[in-house]
């Protein structure tokens, strides 16, 4: 565990080895951890120019909060523009999810919950601009964040090179540089807002509550976790387990089914494989999340009639019926 504290390093400048305090305190206020070996270890700088608020944060493994409720009385409201440097951040808000990756930006509307994270070692950068100064309503709003955006021909084009600029001149920017820096950003920023908007006009694709579809996404990247559950779905997606049910009987399942469903789906494709060395029953059943061998063959006789043995020797003679198609 790091040493917390808080350095001046220059005029206008301060570093962090708190991680989760610091943006607590220069971003927005943060669901503190309870279990406080979870906390990051790494070190987060700020850096002022006029009223926008420039946050480097270079760390471990780290996942970032905002809690579904209103901000404390005076708190100004502001926007973050989340510039992924080194690594990929996973970005929740609005029941919308996106994996931002170097070369991509996003938006986060800090008065409402959302969840920023990463898996490994990354640095990145997150503009704090206040809202009034960007004149954007809040419904075009509403529809960029939680959305890997890349910059537009024109204006836009801009910003990028202008970030790159004040990461690496900052310590030698003075305050009033700075201060009309900040307010090109601010103009850059919304002209974007403004031209994003504009492309995401029109109808949907699909009639599904977006939620949905970022849910489902979620479920096939963790249908190997044997923790995988209706708890944990909704808590990653800072949803009530009720409303998660709700959100799922349009769908004609339930999410317990749907999961079960996908693992069972996943290990008939492994054990219809024909190879030299195959994996054990036993092995490609773990693999997926189920806890016992007993419990996988009582779920994937419920979907292809058969025990998983007999059907992988079905599956190499031919005689096994396909995968179906997944609910």
């Amino acid at each position: 565990m790091s040493t917390r504290s808080t350095t001046a390093v220059s005029p206008g400048t301060e570093t962090s080895t708190d991680v989760e305090s610091a943006f607590a305190r220069w971003l927005t206020p943060l669901v503190t951890p309870d279990d406080t070996d979870r906390r990051a270890d790494g070190s987060v700088s700020l850096r002022q120019f006029g009223y926008v608020r420039m946050l480097t944060c270079a760390s471990g493994p780290l996942r970032l909060v905002r809690a579904p409720r209103p901000a404390a009385p005076g708190k100004e409201e502001a926007v973050a523009l989340l510039v992924p440097r080194v690594g990929t951040v996973r970005l929740v808000q609005d029941g919308r999810g996106a994996s931002v990756v170097p070369g991509e930006s996003a938006l986060i509307d800090l008065r409402r919950a959302f969840t920023v994270e990463h898996e490994g070692a990354a640095r990145t950068l997150f503009l704090r601009l206040p809202l009034h100064a960007l004149h954007v309503p809040s419904v075009p709003l509403r529809s960029l964040t939680a959305r890997a955006l890349l910059p537009p021909a024109g204006s836009g084009a801009v910003l990028p090179a202008l970030l790159r600029h004040l990461e690496t001149s900052a310590p030698r920017v003075s305050a009033p540089l700075g201060e009309r820096l900040g307010g090109l950003v601010t103009d850059l920023v919304a002209g974007l807002v403004e031209d994003l908007a504009e492309d995401t006009e029109g109808p949907p694709e699909d009639d599904r509550h977006p939620l949905v579809v970022t849910i489902r996404q979620y479920i096939d990247r963790h249908l190997g976790d044997p923790e995988l559950s209706a708890d944990l779905i909704a808590a990653a997606h800072l949803i009530s387990v009720r409303y998660l049910h709700r959100l799922f009987e349009a769908e004609g399942v339930t999410v317990g089914r749907l999961i079960q469903r996908q693992r069972v789906e996943r290990c008939a494709g492994e054990l219809a494989r024909r190879g030299r060395s195959s994996p054990s029953i036993a092995v490609v059943a773990a693999r997926w999340g189920f806890r016992s061998p007993a419990h996988f063959s009582r779920a994937f006789k419920s979907v292809y009639g058969h025990p998983p043995q007999q059907w992988r020797r079905m599956a190499m003679s031919g005689t096994a019926d396909a995968p179906r198609a997944r609910v």
